[in-house]
């Protein structure tokens, strides 16, 4: 039972909270330990508070996840876990996640509150809207990293790091429905997710493509114009990392049909792992030996 449990509160996912060390890194906190500690203590409570949304979520979707070639497979949907067992769990881990933000920062319980109620909507809702849906997704992401900001004393943050979160969260998001479509291409792809009926592949590789361009510009621009960068430009360094790491998602999307669950990528694609950490290396030694 801790198994299905554990898996049910889907771990993997937990790397997309990484983004609420953005704050910490890109304000070049990364040595201050206090911030270091509250930062890190945020990203345990983000990861209980996002598990106990992917719980609740799978209890209101395990009717349509049992049509899924590959969610039917989940413990709710499959019926190894039990809806009292799962909600239980999912309510116990909301209530932790936020007695702790009350305790680590107001900004921080706000901006998880406005997280947990934005995704019971989407759960309801605003997941059957197209557009909306994907742009819920990306105010999910931009909400990680405002954690981020609310835990630690920030003094040179840069508003480009909002921007550029959000083209990348819908690059991500449309990448992630275009799997999807090519996934239940021939079996009524609307019966799986009601929002796939209001997309194409054709529409979505175009958004696709607007996009990304438009992350890549966002991230230049931001590489020599943020305050808090180092007066050579060397950040521009780093804008190659950022374009193979573009180039490869879009090769994996279209040409393997992956995408439908992003941090899958991350996990399992060894380019990818390579480009973020080469990416990584560069923006510490930027930031902190030039």
């Amino acid at each position: 039972m801790l198994n299905l449990i554990l898996k049910a509160m889907r771990p993997r996912q937990w790397t997309k909270n990484a983004f609420i060390f953005a704050a910490l890194v890109f304000d070049r906190k990364l040595l201050d330990l206090n911030a270091l500690k509250q930062t890190a203590l945020a990203f345990l409570l983000f990861c209980l508070l996002a598990s106990s949304v992917y719980l609740i979520n799978d209890i209101i979707d395990r009717e349509s996840d049992r049509n899924h070639p590959v969610k039917k497979n989940r413990p709710i949907a499959s019926g190894k876990l039990p809806v009292k067992i799962a909600l239980a769990v999912g309510i116990f881990l909301l209530l932790v996640s936020l007695t702790g933000a009350f305790f680590l920062s107001r900004g921080f319980l706000v901006i998880a509150l406005v997280y947990f109620v934005l995704n019971i909507f989407y759960s309801k809702w605003l997941k059957h809207i197209p557009l909306i849906d994907v742009l819920v997704i990306a105010a999910c992401f931009v909400l990680r990293v405002a954690a981020g900001v609310s835990v630690i004393e920030v003094q040179r943050f840069s508003p480009w790091l909002y921007v550029v979160t959000t083209l990348l969260a819908l690059y991500l998001g449309f990448g992630k429905r275009r799997a999807e479509l090519a996934v239940l291409v021939n079996d009524n792809p609307q019966s799986h997710r009601k929002v796939l009926s209001g997309y194409s592949i054709g529409l979505i590789d175009q958004l696709i493509t607007i996009v990304s361009a438009t992350t890549i510009i966002a991230y230049s621009l931001y590489t020599f114009s943020a305050p808090n960068l180092p007066e050579n430009h060397a950040m521009m360094m780093t804008i190659p990392f950022v374009l193979y790491g573009i180039f490869r998602y879009l090769y994996l999307i279209n040409i393997h049909d992956a995408g439908g669950e992003p941090e899958e990528i991350l996990l399992r694609d060894r380019p990818i792992q390579v480009t973020v950490l080469l990416w990584g290396l560069t923006v510490m030694i930027i930031f902190y030996f030039f």
